[in-house]
């Protein structure tokens, strides 16, 4: 490489548009990325001298504009609105032929141009004056075809030679372009500019990010066009340079079924956060081989586990699935729950399971335990609005009927068999549920059939309630079973790849395409079989998912589903004298509760005699026997002390007398004392007096 000169990356770069692509350039002077070796978005960042770069792709990203007197630069967003013109060259052509050549490529997008003569043209026998305006219209073989502008507006068109000689200059157009206009073509790229309010001139480039492969990294990975680094284009030269090509899941779709099976390897693999729990994720890791044996789409079933679990899991279960369900009966605790249920499922029939009160000015009827209804269809009822009764809205409600139970007789007796049938339809009371009503139901099922998961699909709407009765014996472990009850949430169709370890080829699951974000590359390693013995593949038929997959399956099915209706707005007629009478109680003041207090107060012997658990106190105990001519006796000393019955004895030495003041009331004081009674002060002084202090 040496002796041989480079181009400015930011130069070359804006030479290029998509359609030639790819191209592969090589580093002439390479300097780190900004300074850094550090990572950016995930990669090193960083071109030394020597590499090869493959660019596949660039996105415009902003326009650097520079002034051409300063060297100043700065840059602007492509959507900036401002208007520019173009600046015209300041040198002189000395032909035609001179400036049509000189012309930026792309000459045909910029025509016409005007140009001037500073000296007499003579053509033929047709003599233009000096410094008259002449605009391209056409270029031809050998000549070029002008229009010339006249006294008193006489027009003419001339034709010119490319030979023709002299000394011609090129005139300021009036038409202005936005950034958008100008780095969409690549002819006026390479002009001067200067905008409607400025003189100094400008020179536009483009700023592209760059996206681009190395031979030796595995990933995409991107970068500014204006790097400061030198390059040049090898493409023709570097066509067998075999450079690792990076995949998306969605990219490896749209291959031919011939590419198909093929080993791959991983370059990035999905991250921790993803929507899928199933035992192959976790071996996912950068540079981990796997094969791809097809792709396809597959249909799966939706099932989710009873809320009132610790955990609430969700199972994505492949219509291949082997095992048999029984139909369980749904719960429903709304009235438009059993008119969604009903559309999907008309014939619905439900036993009530928490009885309902008659409101009659909100249309709600009185419900039982044990009653059966069916659901017959959806229509409206009428309810009174406002104070007079002659005022109705109408709502939206769910007509059933309320169905009877068959009355005790004898079985053998068949005679009036149609009679009593008769009777029971005569029997059958039809009533009206508004959809806001919050009632609780239950589904009655005569059906006790065993279903394969594809039968169930067939033969019934969803979501549906469903048991597991009998495993998928091809599975080593089933997920589905222990579980109470399953709700199947609905049916789901992805476009999938169907993949393996190469240490377990026969072993497959599937990777939905869409919901994974991971890129591999093609591989030339042999499959992990003969050729002519493919494995009998087995493919997993449960794959847990986690509830973000749940929330987002039921914000693409039901983003346009209309909410429940509200309540009618409440009859507030002068007849409702109960709602407008009540009144909350009020808090009682300063004044109530020393009322309160003084009711609850009781005499102040009842008060000595209580404890602090307002009981009453025991009688005390009889005063010791103690002759004064006699000392107390003494204990005798133990060596030993039994914990469970020692008690410690009363010190007999100490003897005090105690007098008792009696305090008497100061009638005239403004405190507001407690008078002590004179019995409670001589049965104080008596059971003080038999008190020794020790």
């Amino acid at each position: 490489m040496e002796g041989e000169t480079g181009l400015p990356l930011q130069q070359l770069i804006a030479s290029f548009d998509n359609k030639c692509l790819p191209k592969i350039l090589q580093v002439i002077s390479g300097v780190y990325f900004q300074g850094s070796i550090y990572e950016l978005s995930g990669s090193e960042v960083c071109f030394c001298t020597g590499d090869l770069i493959k660019v596949i792709n660039m996105e415009l990203q902003s326009v650097c504009c520079e002034y051409i007197s300063n060297k100043e630069a700065f840059e602007l967003p492509i959507s900036h609105t401002g208007l520019y013109k173009v600046v015209p060259e300041e040198m002189p052509y000395s032909t035609i032929e001179e400036m049509v050549s000189l012309r930026p490529v792309g000459l045909d997008s910029c025509l016409p141009f005007t140009f001037t003569s500073r000296s007499k043209m003579t053509l033929d026998n047709f003599t233009l004056a000096a410094g008259r305006e002449l605009t391209v219209l056409s270029v031809e073989k050998d000549q070029v075809r002008c229009h010339v502008r006249g006294e008193q507006d006489v027009s003419a068109e001339v034709c010119i030679p490319l030979s023709f000689r002299g000394e011609f200059y090129e005139c300021e157009s009036e038409e202005c372009f936005t950034l958008g206009e100008i780095m969409s073509s690549a002819c006026l790229r390479s002009r001067k500019f200067r905008t409607t309010k400025c003189e100094r001139p400008l020179i536009l480039s483009p700023i592209y990010q760059v996206h681009a492969i190395m031979n030796l990294r595995k990933n995409v990975f991107k970068f500014s066009s204006s790097s400061e680094v030198d390059v040049i284009d090898v493409t023709e030269q570097c066509k067998d340079v075999a450079f690792v090509t990076p995949f998306s899941l969605t990219e490896v779709l749209s291959q031919p079924d011939e590419s198909f099976p093929v080993v791959v390897e991983v370059l990035e693999y999905p991250q921790a956060d993803s929507v899928f729990t199933c035992s192959w994720l976790p071996e996912l890791s950068k540079s981990k081989h796997l094969v791809f044996h097809k792709k396809g789409t597959s249909d799966w079933i939706l099932f989710s586990s009873l809320k009132s679990r610790k955990v609430q899991q969700y199972f994505l279960v492949s219509q291949q699935y082997g095992g048999r369900f029984r139909r369980r009966p749904r719960e429903f605790n709304s009235v438009y729950e059993l008119y969604v249920a009903s559309v999907q499922a008309p014939g619905l029939r439900l036993s009530v399971t928490r009885s309902c009160e008659e409101v009659e000015e909100e249309g709600l009827p009185a419900l039982t335990v044990g009653e059966q209804l069916e659901v017959m269809h959806c229509d409206t009822m009428e309810l009174p609005c406002g104070s007079s009764k002659e005022q109705k809205q109408s709502v939206e409600a769910l007509i059933c009927h309320r169905l009877q139970e068959p009355d005790e007789g004898d079985d053998d007796d068949d005679d009036d068999d149609d009679d009593k049938r008769v009777q029971q339809k005569d029997k059958i009371e039809v009533i009206s549920l508004p959809l806001y009503m919050q009632a609780h139901f239950m589904e009655v099922l005569s059906d006790n059939k065993k279903y394969r998961l594809r039968d169930l699909d067939k033969e019934f709407s969803f979501p549906l309630d469903v048991k597991i009765v009998n495993r998928d014996n091809e599975m080593e472990t089933d997920p589905l079973v222990g579980h109470t009850c399953l709700k199947i949430e609905g049916a789901i169709s992805e476009p999938i790849i169907q993949a393996s370890f190469p240490h377990r080829p026969d072993h497959c699951f599937k990777i939905p395409t869409q919901w994974l974000s991971m890129s591999v590359s093609f591989t030339n390693d042999p499959l992990p079989w003969p050729s002519d013995q493919p494995p009998d593949c087995h493919v997993d038929r449960v794959t847990e998912v986690t509830d973000t997959f749940f929330y987002e399956y039921h914000k693409r099915g039901n983003s346009d589903a209309a909410p429940p209706p509200r309540p009618p707005k409440r009859n507030l007629s002068s007849s409702d004298t109960s709602r407008k009478s009540f009144k909350p109680p009020k808090k009682p003041t300063k004044a109530d509760k020393s009322k309160l207090r003084q009711d609850e107060s009781i005499t102040t012997t009842d008060f000595a005699n209580l404890t602090i658990n307002r009981k009453k106190r025991p009688p005390a105990p009889p005063p010791p026997v103690i002759f004064e001519d006699q000392p107390p006796p003494l204990a005798p000393r133990k060596h030993s002390i039994d914990v469970t019955t020692s008690k410690a004895l009363p010190n007999m030495y100490v003897k005090r007398e105690v007098s008792i003041k009696t305090a008497v009331a100061d009638v005239d004081s403004d405190h507001d004392y407690e008078t002590v009674d004179d019995s409670l002060l001589t049965m104080m002084q008596e059971s003080q007096n038999n008190v020794k202090f020790y």
